[in-house]
């Protein structure tokens, strides 16, 4: 069984941009250290990604708050998070959950059984996005969350996410 972990979205818009919040500042030391707990090999990591038309869009429309257009700075995943997975896998996504994740580590499974860990922000959207994704893809793996490492749009909604990837078998830890 191959252990990987994958990080969701920590870029600065998320951590101390346009939708920075103190809990998601305060988890980015506890997920540097979850990701040198990991072989270099066996880390994932998502991009949230939009263009300048961002607010035209359907999510821009009901999340009015340009982030993570790629190329700023806020799209850019913390450069200390960064040093710390040189190897990752890192993968662009336009909205929030990754399909193209969910495909990778479905393939990557079928050479070696995988037991996978989720990291990261928002929680409550693309955390559990991502963590729901996976369960679907590979429903008989063992998907789990430290929830130490993850910080959500506000600690309500945090809790809120972690109570439905509960409900969805997907293992909360931290």
């Amino acid at each position: 069984m191959k252990k990987v972990l994958v990080v969701v979205d920590m870029q600065n818009d998320f951590i101390d941009g346009s939708l920075g919040t103190v809990q998601a500042q305060g988890i980015v030391s506890k997920v540097i250290s979850k990701i040198k707990s990991y072989p270099a090999d066996c880390i994932y990591a998502t991009r949230d990604t939009h263009g300048e038309d961002y607010l035209e869009s359907s999510e821009g429309k009901n999340l009015p708050v340009v982030h993570c257009v790629k190329g700023s700075k806020g799209w850019e995943i913390r450069p200390e998070v960064a040093e710390a997975m040189p190897q990752a896998v890192i993968l662009d996504k336009p909205t929030f959950g990754s399909t193209d994740l969910a495909k990778l580590l479905y393939r990557e499974n079928e050479k070696e059984e995988l037991e996978i860990e989720l990291v990261g922000l928002c929680t409550d959207i693309c955390v559990v996005s991502n963590a729901l994704l996976l369960k679907s893809f590979l429903p008989e793996n063992r998907i789990g969350v430290d929830a130490s490492c993850c910080a959500g749009v506000t600690p309500e909604s945090h809790e809120a996410a972690l109570a439905t990837m509960k409900m969805c078998q997907i293992m909360v830890e931290g």
